[in-house]
């Protein structure tokens, strides 16, 4: 009752490939493609230099750029 037998761990390995065995290699494809996307992501960020600071919807940042002033004179 302690612990499974060999017979256990086949009948679970059976189930799981049955139910995720078309569909794993797709996955890992599409992990290693994320993965690839990342480091080249990480490779054009360096060879960019520092560019303007962006928020997360993609907009820069106002706090951090140097935008003209409001300069209306009043007359």
């Amino acid at each position: 009752m302690g612990s499974f037998s060999i017979w256990h761990w086949l009948i679970v390995l059976f189930i799981a490939l049955l139910l995720f065995g078309n569909r794993l290699p797709r996955m890992m494809g599409d992990f290693g493609k994320g993965i690839k996307n990342f480091k080249a992501g990480l490779n054009e960020q360096e060879e960019g230099g520092a560019s303007a600071p962006r928020s997360i919807d993609g907009h820069t940042d106002a706090s951090t750029t140097s935008a003209p002033k409001d300069t209306v004179s009043k007359g």
